[in-house]
């Protein structure tokens, strides 16, 4: 597929024309939204478990405070992402939410698979029998990113193109 010409790109509207800033914006906030509850619940609310379990208490509370900042910048540049998207008049509200759940799958299906089996760099609690903690975790992981991807396919650019635009290229 020949992407379209310059005289056909001028009627491509603004949100087809950044779809995939809608997308990305949107799974850089998912990835930022779910670590955010991730610490805020997991770690500080139930003090289930630290970023970071193999050290000291003191090290898994400093390897918080990394987290914690890294899934802000993280939100922070989604944010600035969809800002610009509003701006330009190019915000699809549904891509970018395809992109939240996504990003928040993605992010907890890789907490649960990567951090907590692979690494073992902690547990989502440390009880005898874990396998309902980590069935519950990565069930919710593959939904949302089940939903996040029927949604970006949904709304994928070409599905907002003029037909015209569609069939020259």
């Amino acid at each position: 597929m020949t992407p379209p010409s310059r005289a056909s790109r001028a009627s491509v509207p603004p949100r087809a024309e950044r779809s995939g800033q809608n997308a990305w914006s949107g799974i850089l906030f998912g990835v930022g939204l779910v670590a955010f509850i991730d610490e805020t619940v997991f770690h500080q609310l139930l003090h289930w478990h630290h970023f970071y379990d193999l050290g000291t208490p003191d090290l898994g509370l400093v390897s918080d405070g990394v987290f914690h900042a890294v899934s802000w910048f993280a939100t922070i540049g989604a944010l600035f992402l969809l800002a610009d998207l509003r701006r330009r008049g190019a915000l699809h509200w549904a891509r970018w939410a395809g992109g939240v759940l996504l990003g928040a799958g993605a992010f907890q299906l890789y907490d649960g698979t990567v951090q907590h089996k692979w690494w073992g760099i902690h547990q989502i609690r440390y009880v005898e029998d874990l396998l309902p903690y980590d069935l519950a975790w990565n069930v919710v992981a593959a939904a949302l990113i089940v939903a996040g991807i029927v949604l970006l396919v949904y709304t994928r650019a070409s599905r907002a193109l003029p037909r015209d635009v569609v069939t020259a290229s």
